[in-house]
């Protein structure tokens, strides 16, 4: 996929991709879709590394609502934001996702959560995401993920 970016002299085509990445949980859907919601318990795995610090956690859970969440990593803060559009609890929730220290693009995350047996399942889909991020996005979204679960299983 291109996308076009507006250089103010020309259009530049840049090549983007999708990552996806599923994690399966032992908490129900519900738990899970408020976890992401909650800057308490997001601010405890969303963008969070393991050597960092996390210096504000800002979400505004609705439709048109913007999230701000900052990590303080070798002493630079990390800006991550973007904006919800769609929020279908417990099943899915659609949101812009970017970090302008690394570039000005925004890509596009969906968050599917099915019931398993016991449990479930969470399939995260990031679009738009520039061919040159796309492995550190997989790595980076399965890191939240499995820290999602430790979080989530107390």
């Amino acid at each position: 996929m291109q996308r076009g970016i507006s250089t103010g002299v020309r259009e530049v085509a840049m090549e983007t991709e999708t990552v996806v990445v599923t994690q399966k949980f032992a908490s129900d859907e519900e738990s899970i879709f408020d976890a992401f919601l909650d800057p308490k318990t997001a601010s405890k795995f969303l963008f969070a590394t393991p050597t960092g610090t996390m210096v504000r956690a800002e979400i505004d859970a609705r439709v048109g609502g913007r999230y701000t969440i900052v990590e303080r990593r070798d002493g630079k803060d990390v800006l991550h934001t973007g904006e919800y559009l769609e929020l279908v609890r417990p099943l899915k929730m659609v949101f812009t996702f970017s970090v302008p220290e690394y570039s000005s693009e925004a890509s596009t995350v969906e968050i599917h959560l099915a019931h398993l047996g016991e449990g479930c399942e969470l399939k995260l889909i990031n679009s738009g995401v520039p061919r040159e991020w796309a492995e550190k996005s997989r790595e980076g979204w399965a890191g939240i993920l499995l820290k999602a679960r430790d979080v989530l299983a107390g």
